[in-house]
């Protein structure tokens, strides 16, 4: 059986059917989830417009703690959002749905694991409604998209594999670039993200 793990790219998808056949396609879980961390932010930038020119400047800049579960939130941070949830009751529903998406999530990992696929299921559908109850135009955007890859979605707890180590990799290979300002010659390039990495029975010289 082969196993493919991407991102919600149509183009890949069809990419990897024509190289591949039939192949499992699991939807990435990083790349699922920020859609549900795109619709609260959507919606946090269209309401705080609203705030006083000091709020708007604080909640922008604080905007990180929204995305951040409420129990891993420290007490001044629970302040903070507890002050602009107040302040907006459409931003209080997008925060109160990225929470019930988190813990969708969260089931979801431990139910796939035991095989209870079902339940997976039906805690998505029933996080649907609760969207469609909402009538956050963002989120309906988002669930549009779930539903479009339910298929690959539900795969990712089924068979629980996800592109986390690679993408990881992928980033600290960018802040190393970055941090260089570019580097002129590949090798050189390849040479420090292996040193960095520490793949010590990889051969390779620097010259």
């Amino acid at each position: 059986m082969q196993i493919v793990v991407m991102d919600l790219s149509y183009s890949f998808k069809s990419a990897v059917q024509k190289a591949l056949g039939s192949p499992v396609i699991i939807g990435d879980r990083f790349h699922f989830s920020r859609y549900m961390i795109w619709a609260l932010e959507a919606v946090r930038r269209t309401e705080q417009k609203a705030f006083h020119p000091y709020d708007r400047k604080k909640c922008k800049r604080l905007r990180s703690i929204f995305y951040k579960r409420r129990e891993e939130l420290t007490e001044r941070q629970l302040w903070y959002v507890e002050r602009y949830l107040s302040l907006s009751d459409a931003l209080r529903e997008a925060y109160e749905l990225k929470e019930a998406y988190m813990a969708w999530f969260d089931r979801a990992k431990e139910r796939g694991k035991e095989g209870k696929m079902v339940e997976v299921k039906e805690g998505l559908y029933a996080f649907y409604e609760k969207v469609e109850q909402s009538h956050l135009d963002a989120f309906q955007k988002a669930i549009r998209t779930f539903r479009n890859w339910e298929t690959e979605i539900l795969n990712s707890f089924a068979f629980g594999y996800t592109n986390g180590f690679v993408e990881g990799l992928n980033n600290q290979t960018k802040v190393i670039k970055r941090n260089a300002f570019g580097f002129r010659r590949y090798d050189r390039l390849r040479n420090r993200i292996l040193l960095h990495h520490q793949y010590k029975d990889i051969t390779f010289g620097v010259g």
